[in-house]
């Protein structure tokens, strides 16, 4: 990561089959929109309750993309 330059931008994604499903629906959708990702942050974790139960998970993640140039 020498001598790169980033923008970073946060966005959120979520799933009912657990965290790390709903960082990779982020990305995968970050990967939609721009080029050259290159890292990601978890920002914060929630969840969605029904009847006392887990339904799905929400994750907020920052993820870094590399300037061309």
């Amino acid at each position: 990561m020498a001598n790169n330059v980033y923008n970073i931008s946060e966005i959120v994604g979520t799933s009912s089959d657990g965290i790390e499903a709903a960082v990779d629906n982020a990305v995968a959708e970050a990967g939609k929109m721009v080029r050259n990702l290159d890292w990601f942050e978890v920002q914060s974790v929630r969840g969605h309750l029904a009847d006392g139960k887990v339904q799905d998970w929400q994750v907020t993640v920052k993820i870094g993309f590399r300037h061309d140039g």
